[in-house]
């Protein structure tokens, strides 16, 4: 095999660098520079709109967590009020107010990643790489919010601060976190970087001082200057765009196919049969028992808690990453849906 080693490929016309296809290769283009799953807000597989929202949990869109702990009631919903390029935000809006929050309250919105994705940070290194946070936001409520990193494997944190300066208008902003020099990641599917979008938090979250290089992680310094978009049900957020790469600038956001997004989503969670009527075609393997496997949509990131429905008392006699087998002892009964989730 021949091997070319050139510095630039350019047009032979003008000198410029070549396109392919009519796109100029360059870094706002890589494919799979978005850490963040779901960005655009387009996939919302458990459903597009949850109400009375007063705890944790995933509630519309996919892969962003909503952590909540007694600060006003919130519906959770993916919206199509969206900035140009966009179809989908994620919308929260308070209804029933909390004006003043208690110290350990607090509201943010998170994405977790899998620390085998982040290995080419090369944290805990000199050569540890920045990251770049970038997204679309809108508010009725103007002022300072915070965007954090958090870091469980070696307990650490940085965060940085935004300025919502209109208000009911979308706005983008960017912000660049230093990279960390101090402890490494697990190269497995485990817990790697908690990306957190502060709404509004108590004392606990914001007696200190913003910890805006990488520390051993204080709740007191998470969130200092963070406004309370609890403290009024005319409040909302829409956030939409979001994207998290390598670097120390924002580079053109990452749109990939519908179809790439929802099976990225899938491995963190994923419904099956949701339209049918029997899930599953099985084997009779003696007189008494029947035997069937479904296999997922896609592999799953751990074995899934799964959450069945349909007839009868199917017993799970194997969960893996990509099946779960069932065994029963009567025809009528059946399995018509399943809910898999493996989130982080």
């Amino acid at each position: 095999m021949s091997t070319i080693a050139v510095n630039a490929i350019t047009d032979a016309s003008a000198g410029n660098t070549t396109t392919i296809n009519g796109v100029t290769p360059n870094s706002a283009n890589v494919v799979g520079k978005n850490l963040v799953i779901n960005g655009a807000m387009q996939i919302a597989q458990r459903g597009t709109s949850t109400t009375g929202v007063t705890v944790s949990g995933y509630f519309a869109c996919d892969r962003f967590k909503t952590i909540l702990t007694s600060l006003g009631t919130w519906t959770v919903e993916q919206s199509t009020d969206a900035p140009d390029g966009f179809s989908n935000s994620l919308k929260h809006s308070c209804t029933t107010a909390d004006a003043s929050p208690a110290a350990g309250d607090v509201l943010y919105l998170s994405q977790i990643i899998e620390s085998q994705n982040l290995q080419q940070l090369a944290k805990g290194t000199t050569s540890a790489k920045s990251l770049t946070c970038s997204f679309w936001v809108k508010s009725n409520k103007t002022g300072t919010y915070i965007v954090g990193l958090q870091e469980f494997q070696n307990t650490r944190y940085i965060a940085n601060s935004y300025t919502i300066n209109a208000a009911n208008t979308w706005e983008k902003k960017t912000i660049t976190f230093a990279g960390d020099t101090t402890g490494t990641l697990a190269n497995d599917n485990s817990a790697g970087l908690y990306l957190q979008f502060y709404l509004g938090v108590g004392s606990d979250y914001s007696s200190g001082t913003l910890a805006t290089s990488w520390e051993s992680t204080v709740n007191a310094n998470r969130a200092v200057g963070q406004v309370n978009l609890a403290d009024s049900t005319s409040n909302y957020i829409n956030i939409t765009g979001v994207q998290l790469e390598v670097g120390e600038s924002a580079t053109e956001f990452e749109h990939r196919p519908y179809g790439m997004e929802l099976q990225l989503c899938q491995r963190y969670y994923q419904e099956i049969g949701k339209n049918a009527n029997n899930l599953w075609v099985s084997a009779q393997y003696n007189s008494s028992n029947w035997w069937s496997t479904v296999q997922y949509r896609t592999e799953m990131r751990a074995n899934p808690t799964i959450t069945k429905s349909g007839a009868g008392t199917p017993q799970a006699t194997y969960i893996s990453t990509d099946s779960v087998s069932y065994q029963f002892s009567t025809s009528t009964t059946y399995v018509s849906e399943l809910k898999l989730n493996a989130e982080l």
